[in-house]
């Protein structure tokens, strides 16, 4: 007689599932366990597309705020974590279009700022001889747009045409973004 093998991963899908279940029928404490197993992906998410640990704090918070809000219109055509997924990458670049409004209207400045030129950043900063840089320190220098695009390209794996439907830029906007990162990034890992 063979034991049928399970899957540790279908067990967490079976309780993902029951937990959305009932936490659309309103029951907070399966809310609770669907935060819990996912709070530490959708925080990486937002520390890497934002370089700011407080700010992802908060959009991370916000992000939960909204599928709790949202929760009814998840359909389960795709697995919740990757709805969750889509739901805070539209919560972080949403918050970062409102900063710039809120930049252009009380700030008198027209566009977003572009941060200081990679050059510029990595020869500012004191770099102990023979330490190589850290991948995450070196994303986190590169420019908003550029790190965005390599974000979602190369780490959550979104597709060009859905990357310039996100950020509102056309695809070879995306394509150039994404080669600007890969080059600086190369550039920054190299010294």
């Amino acid at each position: 007689m063979t034991v049928p093998i399970i899957d540790d991963d279908s067990l967490q899908d079976e309780r993902i599932a029951k937990d959305v279940a009932r936490a659309t029928a309103g029951d907070r404490q399966a809310f609770e366990e669907l935060y819990r197993v996912h709070v530490n992906r959708v925080f990486a998410l937002c520390v890497r597309m934002t370089n700011d640990r407080g700010v992802a704090e908060e959009l991370t918070q916000d992000v939960f705020v909204r599928a709790w809000q949202k929760l009814s219109l998840f359909r389960g055509d795709s697995a919740f974590g990757t709805w969750l997924h889509r739901l805070a990458v539209n919560v972080v670049l949403n918050a970062r279009k409102t900063e710039g409004r809120d930049r252009k209207r009380f700030g008198g400045r027209d566009a977003e700022p572009e941060e200081e030129p990679i050059e510029w950043q990595l020869s500012a900063r004191p770099v102990t001889p023979g330490l190589a840089m850290d991948l995450e320190q070196a994303i986190g220098m590169l420019p908003p747009g550029a790190r965005k695009v390599f974000v979602l390209h190369d780490v959550e794996g979104y597709k060009h045409e859905e990357i310039a439907e996100q950020l509102a830029i056309t695809t070879g906007g995306s394509k150039a973004q994404l080669h600007r990162a890969r080059m600086l990034l190369r550039k920054a890992l190299e010294r």
